[in-house]
């Protein structure tokens, strides 16, 4: 899906005030810590709470195999003062159970309320069209996640629909809205005309 030149773990994204740049070992403490807070994990789909140091480890692994195949691109998202430092996660993935691919994210909670995650998911949705030639990305929100649904109409994604997966890590069925973007649009909010030089 991805191209060679995301492929290599010295790809990174700047943005204003982030890094997007490939997981890696040390990240695992941070992965844990912030990602197993109540408060982040629980307004997610897959994240369980507490979120073990060895299954933290077991996700940087994942990331970087993924990376590495160019099967998706999963950042580490670290403000541009600290790229060392982890604060949270951004991914574009393809999902077996999904026909197109999904943007998945999650932001420490002390980070939260800067609008770094739009910043950070605008900056890899462009990558995903420019680099990638993506035709379309899937994305969804808890219904109670507000501050996921801005961030996603933001980026321009529309709402879809309503549905209620089943998630293992929240115990059950969980409401969630559904969201969508294609090229067209997200060309548009490029002030792009469809029909002239593809990116």
């Amino acid at each position: 899906m991805f191209p060679d030149l995301t492929r290599d773990d010295v790809f990174r994204i700047e943005t204003r005030r982030l890094w997007l740049r490939w997981p890696m070992a040390r990240d695992a403490e941070a992965v844990s810590r912030l990602a197993g807070d109540p408060a982040v994990a629980e307004m997610t789909a897959r994240i369980p709470t507490p979120l073990p140091l060895h299954e933290a480890e077991r996700f940087v692994i994942r990331a970087r195999a993924t990376n590495t195949a160019g099967e998706g691109l999963i950042m580490a998202l670290c403000r541009r003062g600290a790229p060392a430092n982890l604060i949270g996660v951004i991914s574009v993935e393809n999902r077996p159970s999904e026909p197109e691919p999904h943007l998945g994210y999650w932001l420490g909670r002390s980070f939260w309320g800067e609008g770094l995650m739009t910043e950070a998911a605008s900056a890899i949705v462009d990558a995903t069209f420019a680099y990638a030639g993506g035709r379309t990305l899937a994305s969804a929100a808890i219904i109670r996640n507000t501050g996921s649904r801005r961030v996603l109409e933001k980026c321009g994604f529309r709402l879809t629909g309503e549905a209620a997966p089943v998630f293992e890590a929240r115990g059950g069925a969980v409401p969630s809205y559904t969201f969508r973007l294609d090229r067209a649009a997200w060309l548009d909010r490029r002030g792009t005309v469809v029909g002239g030089p593809s990116l």
